[in-house]
């Protein structure tokens, strides 16, 4: 990999986030992104009080806002904050992402947001503001704060989620949308999904985790990769102009727990058109489905399927590799012995997770694991792994010894000139 390159996930999360794991420290965050290949994080949830004073005692801070550990790895301030409200006659329920150059601005949007709600009880606060009031109120602050709408088609909480979102994003932000330069795919979406939508043409995509755990199959499973030295004005230029925005890694968008229409009580799980043909009415239950990304990339787009933005910034997909290892050995448990162990082997062979997913050739690989489980790495790699796609908040599965697809491009190879 190019030595200018930052392999970066800024959606990160403490242990006093909702749903997330209780034994997260910065600690490890620190161990899993090094053997994730990571190389640079986001500190997550610094608007808890608790987080915010560990991440003031354990990270020192220099002066291009960068944040390091003892050891030497590198962080920025971030945290995700969900916003509850009415706007245009409908309920509205958004994640967005917020960036801060130092520490004395991020004390700034403490205390601001303070000042409009709670800060102990999660790590990932909720407000009762629009996010056209969070502009306002950050760059009141400093124009060097950043908000990224976080995995952006989601269903029940992001700026266009079916439950609950917009049909743009100068719908959800009005005039402040000229101060919106970026945007989170999520897992169950791509850039070339994305470029179906002409209206985001002048935005910049990006893809990062939103890990609940420190383990290597939540955190830095969607990453973007930066070519620029590590500084946060350097990152802030990528990020609102895409100059040394070089790519992304994405998931499939079948793994993501909302990509397809269903319900998960029914075991019920649609393709778009299937739905639509039922009036978006489970056919168990008859009540409502929970409609997933495909759908309503289906129903903005105005591109057909294959479109390719000019310019933009390459991407490849790729599952985490435990989920592959899991898959070849037909359990479920991402931490049972097994998995660990070869895991474990690969690491210690070649050095981090996306080495193993990226470069390694499969004659090497043939030396520390079984010739299938090489087979898997490489058709995920190539972009032909199969899967059954996620629905209704249920991950996709990983289906062996078929060539069944459901999904738009997965791939843009120009990003695996970029490891």
């Amino acid at each position: 990999m190019n030595t200018e390159q930052l392999i970066c996930d800024f959606h990160i999360h403490s242990r006093f986030a909702r749903g997330c794991s209780r034994q997260i420290t910065l600690q490890k965050l620190e161990e899993y992104a090094r053997i994730k290949g990571l190389h640079v994080l986001g500190t997550g949830d610094f608007t808890h009080p608790t987080w915010f004073q560990e991440v003031k005692e354990h990270l020192k801070e220099d002066e291009h806002g960068i944040l390091w550990s003892t050891t030497g790895f590198p962080f920025i301030w971030q945290v995700e904050v969900s916003l509850m409200y009415t706007q245009g006659g409908k309920g509205r329920r958004v994640h967005h992402g917020i960036l801060a150059p130092n520490t004395e601005v991020a004390s700034q949007i403490r205390d601001a947001l303070g000042k409009k709600g709670r800060l102990d009880y999660d790590g990932r606060p909720i407000f009762g503001f629009s996010s056209i009031e969070l502009i306002d109120m950050m760059r009141d602050i400093s124009h060097d704060i950043e908000i990224i709408p976080y995995h952006m088609w989601t269903s029940w909480f992001a700026i266009f989620g079916s439950k609950s979102g917009f049909d743009s994003v100068e719908e959800c932000f009005e005039d402040r949308a000229k101060y919106i330069h970026v945007l989170e795919t999520g897992m169950s979406s791509t850039p070339a999904m994305n470029w179906r939508v002409s209206s985001l043409d002048r935005y910049n995509f990006v893809s990062f985790s939103d890990n609940h755990s420190y383990w290597p199959w939540r955190m830095g499973r969607e990453a973007t990769i930066f070519n620029c030295g590590l500084t946060y004005k350097n990152i802030l230029h990528a990020l609102r102009t895409g100059e040394h925005l070089a790519s992304t890694i994405e998931t499939y968008p079948e793994y993501g727990k909302y990509h397809f229409d269903g319900h998960r009580n029914c075991d019920v799980f649609l393709h778009p058109p299937e739905s639509k043909k039922l009036g978006c009415v489970c056919p168990k239950c008859k009540r409502e489905l929970t409609i997933g990304v495909a759908y309503r990339v289906e129903e903005l787009a105005d591109r057909e399927p294959g479109y390719v933005r000019k310019g933009a910034p390459s991407f490849t997909c790729a599952l985490p590799l435990t989920e592959l290892i899991a898959a070849v050995y037909g359990v479920t448990i991402l931490t049972g012995k097994k998995v660990w162990a070869t895991y474990n082997k690969l690491i210690q062979a070649f050095g981090n997770e996306y080495t193993v997913l990226f470069d390694v050739p499969f004659e090497d690989l043939l030396k520390h694991i079984p010739e299938q489980l090489a087979r898997v790495i490489l058709k995920n790699r190539d972009g032909t792994l199969a899967l059954k796609p996620g629905y209704d908040g249920v991950y996709g599965e990983v289906i062996l010894d078929t060539t069944e697809t459901f999904s738009p491009p997965r791939t843009n190879k120009k990003t695996l000139d970029t490891f």
